[in-house]
């Protein structure tokens, strides 16, 4: 059960995530910041995280909870509770840690972590990712990562169906 433990511990919230992030600060870690919904996790995903951890040297994942995937894409999502997706998302070598956020944008949860770098997707702009705004201006890095084409949530669903 050790390493299961080492999994759950990277799952943070309130004063744990603040107390980890006072350590990461103390330490002078650079810290990757990017968030979705990881509803299914693919392989798109996987090289999509690896590349973002590369960034620096921590890789936090802002993760949606239930309720806000349900107002992103509809009733019948997620497919995994919250629970689970963070399990899996923590279960991933590179990523230092995963916090869940229930508000429709990560906003919030960017002005409090203060990233040294947002990473999104190439299927974003850098001007129309959420919090672009807030991490360049105290001097942080945005940047866009190349999608893996071919893998994609949306993709895997339609396939099954």
């Amino acid at each position: 059960m050790p390493r299961l433990t080492a999994i759950n511990r990277k799952i943070l919230a309130g004063d744990s995530l603040d107390r980890w992030l006072a350590v990461a600060r103390f330490k002078r870690r650079s810290i990757v910041f990017t968030n979705g919904c990881f509803d299914i996790l693919h392989r798109g995903h996987v090289l999509y995280l690896a590349q973002a951890a590369g960034l620096g040297d921590l890789l936090i994942i802002g993760l949606n909870t239930d309720a806000s995937v349900k107002k992103l894409k509809g009733p019948s999502r997620p497919y995994q509770d919250e629970e689970s997706r963070a399990l899996i998302l923590a279960s991933l070598g590179f990523v230092s840690a995963v916090v869940l956020f229930d508000e429709e944008t990560p906003a919030n949860l960017i002005k409090r972590i203060q990233p040294h770098y947002l990473v999104k997707g190439g299927d974003y702009k850098v001007e129309e990712i959420v919090g672009n705004d807030i991490v360049r201006a105290y001097g942080g890095h945005v940047i866009t990562l190349p999608l893996v084409e071919g893998f994609s949530s949306t993709s895997i669903i339609e396939k099954s169906s």
